[in-house]
């Protein structure tokens, strides 16, 4: 099906997919951070402190997920995205009125939570469910809020917060968020959409696997430690954006500047996924998103030159591109659709479980005297292995996907 004819025969689901990933941009470290300045200011924080309290915030949003992003399997999407709605939507509130620092966790905790974990897991899960052979072009057409947001809600947000300070800023989100954000997504998503016979695969006939029986499967965690290393890897250098360009002599304004580079790129990348991932499937992206992302940071890592931040931002812009479709389509593949939501809570959990360790261990080696330059080479090199890793493992999901194996008899169904 061609992608205009496919965007018009099911433009209210993939609209209420793409405004669910752009507004999970609430949730988002690009985001918060706008607002780390005022919040240290005002409640006495350091550049420290205020890290460690934002870590701890986000491994408490990862143990949560997998209890709250499983209901979406037993819950109307438009009824579990109204709810997830209405938890961030509180949470910009609490932020907004935060005064200590119990108050300030609870609110950091629900943004990371219901904005960067479950937006974006209600409207993946959706699409997965949704969609059967063309699940790769509504997976990327729903990625491309990802991108949209990172490149104008930020702009947005300092235009508000510059009017009304960064409180009301958050309590104009909420309002937004609460008065035209929750109807429209639901009125988009109340009515689900039902793939046709002709639309169906292999993974809406097979074994549908449980939450558990994916996990206690290897290749479950072997295609996670290709999978999660671009959001790993980008957080962990664009936290340490400002120690970069210290070390390396360059203008903090060339790094940032570069930005829109990094969504063009993702951009691209997004569409070439979706077509690639209904041609040949989603696993097939994994090695040349681990390839995109080695050059990005083996260039900065060894290349001191102000030209390497466009190529860092090249690469790892389409690396994220790659990520944010396969992301959403390689588990309805493998495991099917079934229990699809208790699966991808899991996968959320562990990926903002690893965002989160990313900079607290990155800054722990740079305070112990470890070159900050040479972590983003090493890290480079793990991407290269795990690319020749993914080509193999390549191998093993098209046999599996194509034989449809069955879940091990020995296997819970718990």
């Amino acid at each position: 099906m061609r992608l205009p004819v496919f965007l018009r025969d099911n433009a209210r689901w993939l609209a209420g997919g793409f405004l669910l990933t752009l507004f999970s941009s609430y949730g988002q470290t690009f985001y918060i951070a706008l607002s780390s300045g005022g919040i240290r200011t005002e409640l006495g924080l350091s550049h420290g402190d205020f890290g460690w309290l934002y870590m701890w915030a986000t491994l408490s949003s990862a143990a949560m997920i997998p209890f709250a992003g499983r209901f979406v399997d037993t819950m109307r999407i438009e009824r579990y995205a109204g709810l997830v709605i209405v938890g961030l939507a509180l949470s910009m509130v609490a932020l907004a009125f935060a005064r200590n620092l119990a108050v300030l966790f609870l609110a950091l905790t629900g943004l990371r939570m219901f904005g960067q974990g479950l937006m974006a897991h209600s409207a993946m899960t959706a699409m997965g469910r949704w969609f059967s052979a063309t699940r790769g072009k509504a997976v990327s057409t729903a990625a491309l809020g990802h991108q949209l947001g990172e490149s104008v809600m930020p702009v947005s947000f300092v235009a508000i917060a510059a009017l009304i300070g960064w409180r009301g800023g958050w309590l104009v989100n909420a309002a937004f968020f609460v008065v035209l954000v929750l109807p429209a997504i639901y009125l988009l998503m109340r009515v689900p959409r039902e793939p046709h016979a002709a639309e169906l695969r292999g993974d809406d006939h097979g074994a549908q696997w449980t939450r558990g029986q994916a996990m206690r499967d290897p290749l479950f965690w072997a295609l996670m430690l290709g999978l999660l290393a671009p959001p790993v890897i980008g957080t962990t250098v664009f936290f340490h954006q400002v120690y970069l360009t210290e070390l390396r002599g360059w203008a903090l304004g060339q790094f940032a500047g570069s930005t829109p580079v990094l969504s063009v790129f993702a951009i691209a990348a997004t569409l070439v996924a979706g077509y690639v991932i209904d041609r040949f499937g989603s696993v097939v992206l994994l090695p040349a998103m681990l390839v995109f992302v080695a050059i990005a940071n083996l260039t900065v890592g060894y290349a001191a030159p102000s030209w390497a931040i466009l190529i860092f931002m090249a690469g790892m812009g389409t690396a994220f591109g790659f990520y944010a479709s396969a992301f959403g389509a390689i588990w309805p593949e493998l495991y099917g659709t079934r229990h699809l939501g208790a699966i991808k809570s899991v996968v959320t959990s562990i990926m903002v479980f690893s965002t989160a360790l990313g900079p607290g261990l990155s800054g722990w080696l740079i305070d112990r005297g470890i070159g900050f330059p040479g972590m983003v080479a090493a890290m480079g090199w793990y991407a290269i292995a795990a690319a020749v890793a993914m080509l193999f493992l390549a191998r093993v999901v098209k046999a599996r996907v194509a034989a449809r194996i069955p879940i091990p008899v020995s296997a819970s169904t718990s």
